[in-house]
C-alpha cells in the first residue's frame, strides 16, 4: 500500500520507524564485546542531528575509554543508588534488587552533558530556560533509536551526583552532566520495559493522558 501523503516514506520505512520506537528498551544487561567504531560514529551523528531550541545544540559528549575512570563512574552511581533507595522509604529493598546500570559490561560508555554558557541562548528559552535540557533529551532519544536499529542496547543512567561527575570529567563551570549512556551488545532485548517486567510501574493508558481543549480529565 502506498502512503497517501506525497512526502511520506514507503510503507516499509514507516513500519520500521514505528517498530524501532516500540522495541526500544532501556537496557541494563550487556554481553562482552567492543562496539564497531563506525557504528558508534553513526550513533553520535544521530544524536547531533537532533532538534534543538533556537538551534543552540547544547549537547556535549565525553567518551569514557579509561578503565579506571569507568570504575570511578560506577562508584559514583553506586553511591547515589544507595541514597535513592533510602529516599524511597518503603520501596527501598525493592529498588535495591533492581539492576540500574551496566557500566562494567557495556562496550561503550558515553557521558552526555549540557554545555556551559547556555544563558547566551535566549531564542526559545526566555520563559522556558529548561528547553536546553529538552534539546539534549532529543539527542539522547535519537541515539537510542539509532542504537536499537543497529541491534545495540543502550541504557540511560541518571543515578549520580552531577557536581561530582562534572568534577571528575573536568567540565567547565556551568556545564552539567545529564546522562551516562551504556551502549553495547545484548543477548536479547527485554520483551517489555524492564521496570514493567519487574512490576515497578506500568505504562499509563494514552487516553488518560490526552485532553481536548482542556487538561485531561478536567
Amino acid at each position: 500500500m502506498t502512503p497517501a501523503e506525497p512526502h511520506a516514506f514507503s510503507s516499509a520505512e514507516i513500519d520500521a520507524v514505528y517498530r524501532v520506537i516500540a522495541e526500544r528498551r532501556d537496557m541494563r544487561h550487556f554481553r562482552p564485546g567492543a562496539v564497531d567504531p563506525a557504528v558508534l560514529q553513526r550513533l553520535l551523528w544521530a544524536a547531533h542531528h537532533a532538534p534543538s531550541v533556537g538551534y543552540m545544540q547544547p549537547w556535549r559528549f565525553v567518551r569514557i575509554t579509561d578503565a579506571a575512570l569507568r570504575e570511578r563512574l560506577q562508584i559514583l552511581v553506586e553511591e547515589e543508588r544507595v541514597e535513592t533507595a533510602r529516599a524511597l522509604g518503603e520501596r527501598e529493598d525493592e529498588f535495591m534488587r533492581l539492576k540500574v546500570e551496566g557500566l562494567r559490561e557495556a562496550g561503550e560508555v558515553i557521558v552526555v552533558a549540557l554545555t556551559d554558557h547556555r544563558e547566551r541562548h535566549i531564542f526559545g528559552r526566555r520563559t522556558l530556560p529548561e528547553m536546553d535540557l529538552a534539546s539534549v533529551a532529543c539527542a539522547i532519544q535519537n541515539m537510542w533509536l539509532a542504537a536499537r536499529a543497529e541491534g545495540l542496547g543502550m541504557g540511560w543512567v541518571s543515578i549520580f551526583d552531577p557536581d561530582k561527575l562534572a568534577g571528575l570529567l573536568a567540565m567547565p563551570p556551568g556545564a552539567r552532566p545529564v546522562a551516562i549512556l551504556c551502549i553495547g551488545h545484548v543477548e536479547a532485548f527485554y520483551p517489555k520495559p524492564m521496570l514493567e517486567l519487574e512490576q515497578w510501574a506500568e505504562r499509563l493508558p494514552l487516553d488518560t493522558l490526552l485532553g481536548e481543549n482542556r487538561w485531561p480529565g478536567a
